[in-house]
């Protein structure tokens, strides 16, 4: 099966409306910041989104995207190969919406002057915001994954009396 490209911008009122899923991909032409905050995107970006209404009547946009990059470990120096997995549930914003009532999962979305969402680059904020803080092989890939690191030895604590102590001596009495 052939997958499709997903448009730069939808309106999620409307597909909500019609209960619309997409399957498809992005460019990884189309994803310049998260090239640049990898060592390279080595696939296109798989998406897969719902929209519809919740139980409130909430316009709701749910979804997922995938994409492998490439990373630096930070413990080898050596380029390895991630799969970034993010996963989102957006609902837009209408002037007489109240953020504070909107559910804990749902990440407020504005839209334009058209009702319309930028869908690439909510994409794009998702897939770098799932990147790992710090990006490492794991252990047992790694080449100095075993190796034993430390730096300077740390001191033992200082042994100090028992601030309770004295109550304990008042509970036996």
């Amino acid at each position: 099966m052939q997958k499709v490209k997903l448009p730069v911008k939808v309106d999620p009122v409307r597909n909500a409306l019609k209960l619309l899923d997409y399957v498809g991909i992005v460019e990884k032409s189309q994803m310049p910041r998260l090239e640049e905050s990898t060592e390279g995107l080595r696939s296109d970006v798989d998406v897969t989104l719902h929209f519809g209404k919740d139980v409130q009547k909430l316009t709701v946009m749910k979804g997922t995207a995938h994409a492998k990059v490439d990373l630096v470990c930070q413990r080898c120096g050596e380029t390895f190969e991630h799969l970034c997995e993010a996963s989102f549930i957006y609902t837009p914003l209408f002037e007489r919406t109240n953020e504070e009532e909107l559910p804990e999962a749902y990440e407020p979305i504005e839209l334009d002057e058209n009702g319309e969402i930028d869908l690439h680059q909510i994409l794009e904020d998702e897939l770098i915001l799932s990147l790992p803080q710090v990006a490492m092989h794991p252990v047992d890939v790694c080449p100095r994954g075993n190796m034993e690191m430390t730096w300077g030895e740390i001191e033992p604590a200082d042994e100090r009396p028992n601030p309770f102590a004295v109550l304990e001596a008042l509970k036996r009495k």
